[in-house]
């Protein structure tokens, strides 16, 4: 049982194959609405968007700050998922951007249980120990 999905860090004009792309793996959180919040609240804290390997990094260091605990994220390539068992899918994430969503299940439902803006600020105050807000993004 989860809320699982993976966020993919592909460029948009990339031609690298889907199961080479890295990623990182939720079972908590994967919801469109989570993502969406994690994603705004690396962009606020001023993480660089124009690095895929960099931005990846600090925003797992930045969803595993607010998560807690040892568990529930990874980092791996989406060619190491078994896909069929997502309950969100991939996100697929360019400059701390979502431009695409794959491999939902039929009759999937997304999830919109989290305020944005108190999740975003819930994240931002989880993260003021390493890294302060900075509304200017690279």
């Amino acid at each position: 049982m989860g809320n699982r999905a993976l966020i993919a860090f592909k460029e948009k004009e990339s031609t690298k194959k889907k199961e080479e792309v890295p990623c990182i793996y939720l079972h908590w959180n994967g919801g469109r609405d989570s993502v969406e919040a994690f994603l705004d609240a690396t962009r606020r804290l001023g993480v660089r968007k124009n690095d895929p390997s960099y931005s990846m990094a600090r925003l797992t260091q930045i969803i595993s700050n607010w998560l807690g605990g040892t568990l529930s994220i990874g980092i791996s390539n989406v060619g190491d998922w078994e896909l069929g068992f997502l309950d969100n899918g991939i996100y697929w994430v360019d400059g701390l951007e979502i431009y695409d969503r794959t491999d939902t299940y039929e009759g999937y439902e997304e999830q919109t249980s989290y305020d944005h803006e108190e999740m975003v600020q819930d994240i931002i105050h989880k993260n003021s120990f390493v890294h302060e807000v900075s509304e200017v993004v690279a």
